[in-house]
């Protein structure tokens, strides 16, 4: 309780600060995201000398890395979007922002550098996607970034579209391709393709 002494605040101010504030919440999910992945996940006896990337870097592709199999992996982490999700005859599904925070300059595998804000194909190794709110449980679907969709948008022309990666992408409960919920089968996948 140390920082919520030093602010003098109650338990029940923050209760009421984060429920009346959602981009707040948003912004905390996404930390406690990444903490919990990291707890559930990346403690495997197989993942060595795991690294949280400073937010600010934008030379890291990705939020976290790790070695596996003497690989270096990348890790992006996203949340699913808390009002999209509908109910459908199968499950759920909703959909989660897979996209810089602000526009950078970047270059394509082709070698053209263009302005955007889309994630790079082939940019970071494996997505973790935080899918709490479809039940309420820290739970997480993983996919390898190839397998991701591409941009559609018009601004981009299509010989760079193949290059740059949905900003808004589909997920449903239970899953489906891409998605798996766990890295490990992805991993090998990524590690073969390597060698």
């Amino acid at each position: 309780m140390g920082i919520l002494k030093n602010w003098d605040i109650t338990l029940e101010e923050l209760d009421e600060i984060l429920a009346t504030r959602p981009s707040l919440r948003g912004i905390l999910m996404g930390f406690i995201a990444e903490y919990k992945l990291s707890q559930f996940w990346f403690k495997d006896e197989r993942i060595s000398d795991l690294i949280r990337y400073d937010n600010h870097d934008r030379t890291s592709l990705g939020d976290f890395g790790f070695i596996y199999k003497q690989e270096t992996i990348s890790v992006q982490v996203k949340s699913l979007q808390t009002n999209s999700i509908r109910q459908t005859a199968s499950g759920l599904e909703g959909v989660f922002q897979c996209d810089a925070s602000d526009k950078r300059r970047v270059t394509l595998p082709d070698g053209q550098e263009i302005e955007t804000t889309c994630l790079v194909v082939g940019g970071f190794d494996l997505l973790a996607v935080n899918i709490f709110q479809f039940e309420k449980k820290w739970k997480f679907a993983f996919a390898k970034n190839a397998d991701l969709p591409r941009t559609r948008s018009r601004k981009y022309k299509p010989d760079q579209r193949q290059y740059l990666l949905a900003t808004l992408i589909r997920i449903t409960w239970p899953l489906q391709p891409p998605f798996s919920d766990e890295p490990f089968s992805i991993l090998d996948s990524i590690v073969e393709e390597r060698k």
